[in-house]
Parts: C-alpha cells; sequence; structure tokens
C-alpha cells in the first residue's frame, strides 16, 4: 500500500515488453532455479572475507580467465574482479599450500614449474617459491596481495619475468551464477596511471564501479590488463612485490542505512575482533581433537560471515551466492548461536524489524509485518530487474522473527527488545492472523503475486522442491509442514513475553490460538497410511504424499503430537533418509530423488541440527546424539572441517567420505551454526533467565568426547563456566566451575547412554 493507501501491483517493474515463453524461461533461471548456480564447481575454492567484501580463488590462489565460474572479488552484489592470474615466464607456478584460517587473509605457497633462464639454463621446478599473502579490508574495501619470492637454493642469481592478468565485467551476482543472460552497462577501456591500472564500469543504474591495482614493481609490460615485470632473486634471499586493489561504488547504496528501530542504548557487540577467533562468546574446549577441530572451523566461518548494516551485525547467508541479510538464515543462525553470544541475535532482530514490510506490493510480494527474504543492492536490484529491494517472498521469516525474539528474552532476561520492537511484534502476529491466512483455514501459507518472485517460499525454496509423490510440483497456495509448527511456537514464545508485561488477556488469546492450531494440525497434516506428517498441504487442502525432513522440525518446535513425533523421528532415521552422514531432504525411496538435487534429496547441516533439538524435545535422545555424531565424523572428511551449506545424499556406505555439492555455499551461516547449536542441544542448556537459573536437562556426550567445557557461559547478567564428564556408569557428571553473577544450576540428569555404532 502506498502512504495514501493504495495497492502497488508490481509498478516498479520495468516496463520491458517479453513474449510470454521468454518470460516463462527468464523467471525459472533467475529465481526458481533447481540449483543456486549453473558456474562451475567452487567446491574446492579458497574463500576470505571482510565485512561486506569477499574473495573466491581457486586453489592456487588465482581466477583463472574465462567464462562460467564463481571465482572472483565482490562487493555490493558486484563482482569487481572475474580474472587474476599469476604467471611466471608464461607458466602457472605449482601451488604446495593454501590456508584461509584468519578469515580476512588467505596464504598460498607456490613454487616454479621446470623453466628454462635466458642463457639456456634450467630452474628445477620447485627452486624458487612463492608465498603469496592477500588481506581484504571490508573498511577499505581493498585488497592487498604481497608476493614473496624465495631462491630456495639455485645457484647463483635467478631472473624471473612475472606477469599478472586482470579481468573485470561487474557483473551482478545474478549473472556470475548463469541466472541472467543481458548486458546492462557499459565498461570503460583498461585505462594505466605509472604502475596502476584502472578498470571502470558505468552502470545502467547509475553507479560508477572502479576497480584500481597497484603494483610496487617497476613494470616492463603495460599491455591492456597484463602487467608484466621482472626480479632477480639471488640464492637463498628474498624478494617482495605489492599488489593493492581498491575497489569502489559512487556513488555507495543509500538502500543500507541506520535502521529505525536502534536506539542510542544499544550495546556494542561483543563478537568476534580482528585477530580473535571468538573474543566475548562462550568457549567450547573437550577431549577429542575430532570436535575441538570442527567447533574452531565453525566459530572461523561464523566471523567470516560477520556483516553489518550501518554498525548493525548480522550472518550473511552464504558465500558466494548469498552473502546478504537474509530474513530465514540470518535468523536461525542467531537462534544457533543464542548460547555462544546472544547480542547478534538483538542486532538481528532489530535489522530484520527495520526492513518489515509496511505495505502491500507485488511486486516484491510484500504484506504489512512480513519479514523479508533478502536484500539485494546490486544492478539488477537497483533496476528493477529483480524484486530484492528488499524481496519478502518468505512464508516462515516472520514467525521465525517473533521466535528469535523469545529465545533471546529466556537467554538474556531482558524485555528490553521486546519493548522497543513492540509495534514490530504487533505487525507480524497481524500478519499471520490474516494476509498469511488468505483463504482462512488457520494456516500459514504462500502463493507468489510476483512476476518473477520465487515460486516456493519456505526454505526449501528452490522451484522443484515442493512436490508429490509422483514428481508433479505442488499447486499454490500452499501450506508447509514446519511453518505451522513456527507459527504454533511464536504464538507461545510471544504469550510468555505479553504475561511478563502484563498483558494476561493478549497472552492467553495467544496460547488458545496456538492450542487450536496444534489440535487441527495433528489431524490435517498426518499422512495415517504413511504414519508421517504430509510435507505440505497444497490448493484445496490436499496432502502431499512423500517422505521428507520437513517434519522434523515439527518437533522442534513442539507442535507434534507425542505419539506421532515418536513416529517421525524413527522415520527420520530409517537408512532411505539418514544416508550415515546426516537425514536426507527427501528420502531415497521418492520417484524424485536426487542426491545431488538441491533439496531434493541432498544433506543440510541446519536441517538436521534443528531435527535433533526436536529429538531431544520428545525425549529421543539417541536419534538427537546419532544426528550429531554422524555431522560430526562428516567434518572429519572435510577440508578444513569446514561444514558446507550441504552435500550429497550419497551413502555412507557407498563413499567412505560426504560427496561435495558443487556449488554449496562455503562459509555458510546456519551450516557454520549447526554444530555450535548441536553442542547446545546434546548437553541440555535450558535458560531461564528471568528466574537467573540454568537448567541443564539430561547431559549427554557423543562416544567420541568424554570431557568437555564450557566457559563464560551467559545467561541473564551471569556467566558460569560448566565441566562435562563421562563417569564409570556412562552417565554425564556436571560440574559448576564457577559462576559470575546471579544464576542458580540445576542438573536434570538422564539415564546412561550407551554407545551408538555407524
Amino acid at each position: 500500500m502506498t502512504a495514501d493507501g493504495e495497492t502497488t501491483t508490481g509498478t516498479e517493474a520495468p516496463e520491458r515488453p517479453r513474449n510470454a515463453a521468454e518470460e516463462r524461461e527468464r523467471k525459472q533461471r533467475i529465481l526458481t532455479h533447481g540449483t543456486p548456480s549453473i558456474t562451475s564447481s567452487i567446491a574446492d575454492a579458497v574463500v576470505i572475507k571482510d565485512g561486506n567484501v569477499f574473495f573466491l580463488t581457486a586453489p592456487d590462489g588465482r581466477i583463472p580467465d574465462g567464462e562460467g565460474h564463481g571465482f572472483g572479488l565482490y562487493y555490493h552484489d558486484s563482482r569487481y574482479l572475474r580474472t587474476y592470474e599469476l604467471r611466471l615466464d608464461d607458466c602457472l607456478p605449482t601451488v604446495l599450500a593454501a590456508s584461509a584460517d584468519l578469515g580476512n587473509v588467505a596464504v598460498f605457497q607456490l613454487a616454479n614449474p621446470d623453466l628454462r633462464m635466458p642463457d639456456g639454463r634450467l630452474i628445477p621446478k620447485e627452486s624458487i617459491g612463492i608465498k603469496w599473502t592477500r588481506t581484504l579490508d571490508g573498511d577499505g574495501p581493498s585488497l592487498t596481495d604481497v608476493l614473496e619470492l624465495h631462491n630456495f637454493g639455485f645457484p647463483g642469481e635467478v631472473e624471473l619475468h612475472l606477469s599478472l592478468d586482470f579481468a573485470a565485467k561487474f557483473e551482478d551476482i545474478f549473472a556470475v551464477r548463469g541466472l541472467f543472460r543481458e548486458e546492462l552497462g557499459r565498461a570503460r577501456p583498461p585505462a594505466w596511471s605509472g604502475n596502476t591500472l584502472t578498470l571502470a564500469y558505468d552502470g545502467k543504474d547509475g553507479r560508477e564501479r572502479t576497480v584500481s591495482i597497484a603494483l610496487s614493481a617497476p613494470l616492463d609490460v603495460r599491455d591492456g590488463t597484463r602487467a608484466g615485470f621482472t626480479v632477480h632473486v639471488a640464492r637463498g634471499t628474498r624478494t617482495t612485490v605489492t599488489v593493492t586493489v581498491r575497489i569502489a561504488e559512487h556513488p555507495e547504496d543509500e538502500a543500507l542505512r541506520a535502521p529505525h528501530h536502534v536506539p542510542p542504548t544499544v550495546r556494542t557487540s561483543g563478537l568476534i575482533r580482528r585477530g580473535d577467533v571468538y573474543t566475548g562468546w562462550t568457549s567450547v574446549h573437550s577431549d577429542s581433537l575430532l570436535l575441538n577441530e570442527v567447533m574452531e572451523r565453525s566459530l572461523r566461518d561464523l566471523r567470516m560471515l560477520r556483516s553489518s548494516i550501518d554498525g548493525q551485525e548480522f550472518f550473511a547467508a552464504g558465500i558466494p551466492w548469498f552473502g546478504t541479510l537474509f530474513g530465514r538464515d540470518s535468523a536461525i543462525t542467531a537462534l544457533q548461536t543464542l548460547a555462544f553470544e546472544p547480542q547478534i541475535a538483538e542486532h538481528t532482530a532489530r535489522l530484520l524489524a527495520h526492513f518489515q514490510g509496511h505495505r502491500t506490493d507485488d511486486w516484491r510480494d510484500e504484506q504489512p509485518g512480513k519479514i523479508l527474504h533478502s536484500i539485494r543492492v546490486g544492478e539488477m536490484a537497483r533496476l528493477g530487474e529483480i524484486p530484492h529491494t528488499p524481496y519478502y517472498g518468505s512464508v516462515d521469516a516472520t514467525p521465525l522473527f517473533l521466535i528469535l525474539i523469545g529465545r533471546h528474552a529466556a537467554w538474556t532476561g531482558d524485555l528490553t527488545l521486546f519493548h522497543d520492537l513492540r509495534d514490530a511484534i504487533d505487525l507480524a502476529l497481524h500478519w499471520m492472523a490474516t494476509d498469511a491466512d488468505a483463504d482462512g483455514d488457520g494456516y500459514i501459507e504462500y502463493a507468489s503475486t510476483s512476476e518473477r518472485g520465487l515460486i516456493n517460499q519456505g526454505w526449501k525454496d528452490s522451484g522443484d522442491a515442493i512436490i508429490e509423490s509422483d514428481g508433479r510440483l505442488a499447486t499454490p497456495p500452499i501450506a508447509l509442514v514446519e511453518v505451522q509448527g513456527y507459527a504454533y511456537l511464536a504464538r507461545l514464545l510471544m504469550a510468555d513475553l505479553f504475561e511478563r508485561t502484563g498483558e494476561t488477556e493478549r497472552a492467553e488469546q495467544l496460547r488458545r490460538d496456538a492450542a487450536a492450531l496444534r489440535t487441527r494440525f495433528n489431524t490435517d497434516f498426518w499422512l495415517g497410511e504413511k504414519r508421517f506428517y504430509t510435507l505440505a498441504l497444497e490448493r484445496d487442502d490436499r496432502p502431499l504424499h512423500v517422505i521428507t525432513s520437513n517434519p522434523g522440525h515439527a518437533l522442534w518446535t513442539g507442535i507434534a503430537d507425542e505419539e506421532k513425533a515418536r513416529v517421525v523421528a524413527t522415520r527420520l532415521m530409517m537408512p532411505d533418509m539418514y544416508n550415515g552422514w546426516g537425514i536426507r531432504t527427501l528420502s531415497s525411496e521418492e520417484h524424485c530423488y536426487n542426491p545431488v538435487g538441491y533439496h531434493l534429496g541432498t544433506v543440510w547441516p541446519h536441517d538436521n541440527s534443528i531435527i535433533a533439538a526436536g529429538c531431544r524435545r520428545y525425549g529421543l535422545d539417541q536419534e538427537a546424539l546419532r544426528i550429531f555424531t554422524g555431522l560430526a565424523e562428516a567434518a572429519l572428511h572435510l577440508t578444513d572441517y569446514r561444514i558446507p551449506e550441504l552435500f550429497a545424499g550419497f551413502s555412507r556406505r557407498e563413499y567412505a567420505e560426504p560427496v561435495h555439492f558443487p556449488v554449496a555455499c562455503h562459509p555458510q551461516a546456519w551450516a557454520a551454526g549447526s554444530i555450535p547449536y548441536l553442542i547446545e542441544t546434546i548437553l541440555g542448556l535450558t535458560p531461564e533467565a528471568f528466574d537467573q537459573r540454568l537448567r541443564i536437562v539430561r547431559p549427554m556426550l557423543p562416544e567420541f568426547v568424554d570431557r568437555l567445557e564450557m566457559r563464560d557461559l551467559i545467561v541473564g547478567d551471569a556467566r558460569v563456566d560448566l565441566r562435562f564428564e563421562r563417569a564409570r556408569d556412562r552417565t554425564i557428571a556436571v560440574t559448576v566451575l564457577e559462576t559470575r553473577g546471579p544464576l542458580e544450576v540445576l542438573v536434570e540428569p538422564g539415564p546412561p547412554v550407551e554407545s551408538l555404532g555407524t
């Protein structure tokens, strides 16, 4: 609705005539794809990020020339460099090692291939080492590369001719992903000034984007976008060349401005600072090298994904395809990390409230009260080619926003966030009861109104994700099983907070609404013949008959009846669903199962972490522990113990290690948050900060861990250090090492945990 109360219907989209077939094909490619990218694999990419700038390279440090890859230097949804290659006498160096442990710093150790000097002498391979250190600075934004050449032992002095090749097309991220084909703005010819090369682009959106590349070495060659220079390195000595890359956008985008809902008293986040792993976070250390390494990598990935909008921090969804604020992803990651750092949850909630929908806009799938799907600031978004300015095609972000506020209050014992965001909360609850339930059947459902919106609007939002057992695509409007659970939990959590503020009548009404929803849900969503919850109700409330992971989220929310929850958990752990590393998104017995289908049989770590928490809610401890163990053991086989967005659904019996999904994001926020959340889950941490209490309910440890310590766990205004140890009778003993501040710790032990096989 406009300020005058009129409804907009996509008038902000550009008037660009296309025939119907072209528009259908375009929509499928841009927004309803079955994979996030059609580029070549990025599974082995080395990734660094700082602030809102990130860089992906091949393992040898280069951005290869050519089309169809996702490597590059990115900023504000644009790829500023698409080629960056180093050559020695026109030969590519060989890579010996690569590391990116510090988040914004990557180090590559390269060496020469066999080279022939001008005087005919052969420089044998690996005689000359090149240590390539690159550092991103998000404040610049800039990239500094230091090339240190070391003559390991070749006699005399070596003369080396080095060249650097660059290219930039300043493509929008959607074009890089292969989901968009049109040329938009105009690239200027490359320009040299001394040792500095400038590449510039006049965007059709009125933005000038530039990248300048300055070299410290005197240049022999300045040919187009190639720089050539000569270095001399005597035996046992080193020489250094610095390359500084600066990127700029003029004028800077105004879409990411200060949130309206941030009062001056907001605390500065104690999140990670450069050079530290997790300063200000709850720390975890165990006697298991595996768990320590996986946890360390998860925290480093979360550090990399830390981004901000005018000082308010959130977790960007994933690199490279989703490096921005996503309502669903950022909220879930903030939920997963509440036990480790609650302030980013506060910041995230405030940002989501800032971008909350306030009108009806069919182009953006926007409705009053709805929380955004995502925001984009690239050329396509600014031109209206895509509706992400922001886009609201997410049916679950709104209840997840409310759940985040409720869980934040449970950990902090503070109602400030609730009071500050009260208008946004009321609007979100109103949306859930009105626009979200267009047919009045009591269920939240979706049907895109945008010409270029997402067909599917739950977390499985690819175009082919929501299907019937025969492979037919579900017909909107669609009511997803997990979204009803989110709505149920959101109402209960908000009822608790309303009651704490004295609004008893409002609280009771929300509880009645939640109870009524739970009763209807367990009738309408239950497939009696399959003894499982349906994935969704499609048009005319017809249930879909496929076996998927989605019902596991219903367990997380508590909407499932006790008996049904146990049946569902048992079904999820059967071999067609649990592949040995985790639970598949779709049963391998289904008609559309595809082990490398984005949502049709792959394993998603965040999905598994939520299901494990759901199992614990219903006392299904063995199932939760098995999920945790499988995912941790999968990380043992993954590069640097990094858990990616997803991996293929092939069985552990088929392959001894998880099979990569070629274009999975890594790092990816809710994947990185999975291990921290699983630790919270298996330890049974249950905060009751309003009562200055922490309950530890049926604590468990996986078989490969006998002792684990948590330090600086924040509950309300207190901090506590805890030790968990396996006793001789296999129960888990909990020791309170120290408390700082008012806090009571209550331990509710469980039965001995038997050894789990794989």
